[in-house]
C-alpha cells in the first residue's frame, strides 16, 4: 500500500480522498489543516487516522510517501516546495503556484529530487477526451485547422457572491482565466497535441465591488439565512475572451465566464480539421460529436468496443454505464500512482497526467492572457 497525506480539506480535499480510496493500493493516513481542532474534526469526518496543523510535522508522519496539496492558491508554492524538499511525491491542485518564477523553481526542484509530480488537470482524463486525442494522433481529422470553445459557470453571477478566489492576494491576479480557463487550455492542448504560443485577450469585471458575507460559507455550499455584508473592491476578471495561435500555425478562440446564468460547469470544445470535426461537452461527457462534409454526422459513445484500441481501456465499464467527473478524477489518480508505484516519472515525457512542467506551461498561457489584456495587444507565451 502507498501511504498518502492530504494538506487542505476544503471543497477539493475530500474529492481527492474519495478518488484515492477507489484505487485499492493507496491509503490516506494523515491530513493537515489550518488548526489542530479543525484538522481533528475533519479527520474524524473523513475517517483518516492522523491529523496535523503543522506542515513540517505532517511531512514527518511515519511511512508517508506522497502528499496532495489542496490548499488555497497563495499557499501552493511554499507547500509544494516543502513537500519536494521532504522527498515526497507531490500532487498539487492548480495553479502550481502564483508566479512563473516559482513555477520554474518547482519544476527544477521536483526533477532534481526525482519525485513523481502532478497537477490536477482532470478533464484530459475523460474517456472521450482520450478518444478525441487518439483520433487527432492517428490523423482521423486530417490537418488541424482550428479549435474553439468555452468554459462557463454562474457561481459568481450575483454581487453578493464572494470567495477567497476573488482576492488577488490569495487567488492570483487572474480568476476566471486562471481558475477555469486553465482547464480549457490544458484540455485543448492535450487533445490536439499542440501548444498555445500566442494570445490576444479581452477581460471584464462585471462587479467592480462585491458584497462579502462576513459570516462566510464554504465554496459551493448552501447559503446561510443571516448575513452581514461588507463592500470589497474586485480586481480579478469575471469573464474573458481569447484568440490564440497554436505552434503549428493553426488558430482558435475560447471564452470563460463565472457569471453566465444557468451554466454550472460547462466546458465545451470543438476541433476542426481538413477531414472532420469533433466536439465535446463536459456536461454530457459520454458523447463525442463527429462532423463530416460528405457523410452523415455521428455521435460516438464511450463504449470500449467503439473506441480506438489505444484508449478503449479508459472507459472502465460497458457502454451505457454512466461515468462522469468523479471517474475522471479517479483515472487521474490512477495514472499518477502508477508512476509512484514504478518509483519515478514515466520516461520521455510520456506521462498521461499533467506534470509540473505542463502546469507551468499553462501558467505561462494565463500570464500572457493577463498581459495581453493589460497592453491590448498580441502576446507571446513565455
Amino acid at each position: 500500500m502507498i501511504n498518502v497525506g492530504i494538506i487542505g480539506t476544503g471543497f477539493i480535499g475530500p474529492a481527492h480522498i474519495e478518488a484515492l480510496r477507489r484505487l485499492g493500493n493507496v491509503q490516506v493516513v494523515a491530513i493537515c489543516d489550518s488548526d489542530q481542532a479543525s484538522a481533528e474534526a475533519r479527520a474524524s469526518q473523513l475517517n483518516v487516522p492522523s491529523a496535523y496543523s503543522d506542515v513540517a510535522a505532517f511531512l514527518r508522519h511515519p511511512g508517508l510517501q506522497a502528499v496532495h496539496n489542496c490548499t488555497p492558491n497563495h499557499l501552493h508554492a511554499a507547500i509544494n516546495r516543502q513537500i519536494i524538499q521532504a522527498g515526497k511525491h507531490v500532487f498539487s491542485e492548480k495553479p502550481l503556484c502564483m508566479t512563473l518564477e516559482e513555477a520554474a523553481e518547482l519544476v527544477r526542484l521536483a526533477d532534481e529530487a526525482g519525485v513523481v509530480h502532478g497537477v490536477s488537470f482532470v478533464y484530459r482524463q475523460f474517456a472521450l477526451v482520450q478518444q478525441a486525442a487518439s483520433m487527432l494522433r492517428q490523423g482521423e481529422l486530417g490537418r488541424l485547422f482550428a479549435a474553439q470553445g468555452s468554459y462557463l459557470q454562474d457561481w459568481m453571477l450575483e454581487e453578493t457572491d464572494y470567495n477567497w478566489r476573488v482576492e488577488a492576494g490569495k487567488g492570483g491576479v487572474s480568476r476566471a482565466v486562471a481558475d477555469i480557463g486553465s482547464h480549457w487550455c490544458d484540455t485543448i492542448q492535450f487533445i490536439t497535441g499542440r501548444k498555445i504560443v500566442a494570445v490576444l485577450a479581452d477581460l471584464a469585471i462585471v462587479w467592480p465591488t462585491r458584497k462579502a458575507n462576513l459570516n462566510a460559507v464554504s465554496t459551493f455550499s448552501a447559503r446561510q439565512q443571516q448575513v452581514c455584508y461588507e463592500d470589497r473592491p474586485v480586481t480579478t476578471e469575471d469573464m474573458g475572451f481569447v484568440l490564440f495561435r497554436f505552434d503549428d500555425g493553426s488558430k482558435g478562440c475560447f471564452s470563460v465566464s463565472q457569471v453566465s446564468a444557468g451554466r454550472k460547469n460547462r466546458l465545451n470544445l470543438e476541433v476542426s480539421g481538413s477531414a472532420a470535426s469533433l466536439a465535446w461537452d463536459q456536461e454530457t461527457p459520454q458523447q463525442l460529436w463527429l462532423g463530416y462534409r460528405h457523410q452523415a454526422n455521428r455521435v460516438l459513445s464511450d463504449d470500449p468496443s467503439l473506441m480506438n484500441a489505444d484508449v478503449a481501456g479508459r472507459a472502465r465499464f460497458p457502454g451505457g454505464h454512466i461515468e462522469g467527473w468523479p471517474d475522471a478524477f479517479r483515472a487521474m489518480m490512477q495514472q499518477f500512482y502508477a508512476a509512484v508505484q514504478q518509483g519515478g516519472m514515466p520516461a520521455g515525457g510520456t506521462a498521461t497526467f499533467a506534470t509540473f512542467a505542463e502546469g507551468a506551461q499553462v501558467m505561462a498561457i494565463v500570464d500572457a492572457i493577463v498581459q495581453s489584456h493589460q497592453q491590448q495587444r498580441w502576446m507571446t507565451v513565455a
